[in-house]
């Protein structure tokens, strides 16, 4: 089968998410707790309705920083729908806990990944996504870039099926990019979403064009 690149929103705003789902292109959605922060919410209540939105995947993400705290957390977070997946940090605890539920059938997206032996650690635990933050490498003068493509490589050497989510997407350039080097999932705000679809010539010749039939 051709794989195709997935698109995920990255928000725990409800109205953000809708007016993307309504597109028809949305695939699923990522938070963390900075997100749902912002939202000033309930996070397990707000995780139900995005799931109610989106029959995709949503990553909901764990606090603890501890193997058994993390473990707890997800067990939790695993009853509030079929399509939660669980978010855990690129740590010793993180890849120990993502072994765990990945061996028990639960897909793990593993989080705050900087560096490619992480992404293959990761992939060997059992991983459903990994999530490289290109944005915030290229924030401190690194090539975000750079690291999806050791990331795809490494796996296409050694036939890892975790999927490359790129994420810490700044602007649309970045999903031109992470499509043309193979990132299996992008994970964007809804701003950028919005800037997909949004060229100057689109919009000058629809112009032209309704101004000549109006004539």
């Amino acid at each position: 089968m051709i794989p195709r690149m997935e698109l995920y929103i990255d928000t725990a705003n409800i109205d953000e998410i809708r007016e993307a789902a309504d597109l028809g292109v949305l695939d699923g959605v990522t938070t963390n707790p900075s997100l749902i922060a912002r939202e000033g919410v309930d996070f397990h209540s707000q995780m139900a309705e995005i799931c109610e939105i989106v029959s995709g995947p949503v990553s909901a993400e764990v606090v603890s920083i501890d193997h058994d705290g993390m473990i707890s957390e997800a067990d939790a977070l695993l009853k509030i729908a079929s399509n939660i997946v669980i978010k855990l940090p690129c740590t010793v605890d993180g890849l120990k806990a993502c072994k765990t539920l990945s061996d028990r059938g639960v897909k793990v997206n593993m989080t705050l990944c900087f560096q490619p032996l992480q992404a293959m650690m990761v992939a060997k635990a059992g991983a459903f996504l990994v999530s490289p933050f290109l944005g915030r490498i290229d924030d401190i003068g690194g090539d975000g870039m750079e690291l999806i493509q050791q990331i795809r490589t490494i796996y296409d050497n050694y036939g890892y099926t975790t999927k490359i989510l790129s994420a810490s997407i700044r602007h649309p350039l970045h999903l031109v990019q992470c499509a043309l080097v193979g990132s299996d999932v992008a994970t964007v705000p809804f701003k950028v979403i919005s800037q997909m679809m949004k060229h100057p010539l689109t919009d000058s010749g629809l112009a032209a064009f309704l101004a000549d039939w109006n004539k």
